[in-house]
């Protein structure tokens, strides 16, 4: 179990602190609870049957141990809506991070603030299928929906980002009269 759990840890480790830390936008508290997610595999990994892969069967695992810790929170809702805020996380580790990479692009930037805007379940697909990069079937799976409805919400998620940043593109450019 040592190897296997070794395997898993490098492998996921890196994966499952972001997911954890966009949820949570505290670095002390991601690492918190991907100890507990190490935890819960460690109890769990003998029931592992292998019916999904590795990767999903832990955000699994990571999205229930944030949706725990959550609803430990009074109003987890509204503290969720503030605690994702994306501009202002300040997180450093070997790797560029997207808030890093965002500073670089005005328009990644603008992305990030606009999925602020989005619902939380709009936002956990964003996360998922184009940040950690899972397949439709991968997402669905960790999320405990099924592919529709994960496409469905991509969906209206991608339509609600891309009404905002063309709303907040009008906001940063000046307006200019075209001329005939």
């Amino acid at each position: 179990m040592d190897s296997v759990f070794d395997i898993l840890y490098q492998k996921y480790h890196q994966d499952l602190y972001r997911f954890l830390f966009y949820m949570v936008k505290n670095k002390e508290l991601a690492e918190d609870l991907v100890q507990e997610v190490y935890i819960r595999v460690l109890k769990a990994y003998d029931r592992f049957e292998g019916k999904s892969s590795e990767k999903t069967w832990l955000f699994s695992i990571a999205k229930n141990v944030a949706i725990d810790h959550f609803r430990k929170q009074k109003g987890w809702k509204q503290w969720l809506l503030e605690k994702l805020d994306f501009s202002a996380a300040q997180i450093r580790d070997q790797m560029p991070l997207p808030e890093e990479l965002a500073q670089q692009k005005e328009t990644i930037q603008r992305m990030y603030e606009c999925l602020d805007q989005c619902t939380v379940d709009q936002k956990m697909v964003i996360i998922l299928r184009y940040i950690h990069q899972l397949s439709i079937s991968e997402t669905a799976e960790v999320l405990s929906w099924t592919e529709s409805k994960v496409k469905t919400t991509q969906h209206r998620a991608i339509k609600a980002l891309k009404k905002l940043m063309d709303a907040t593109e009008k906001e940063v450019m000046p307006s200019e009269k075209v001329r005939p």
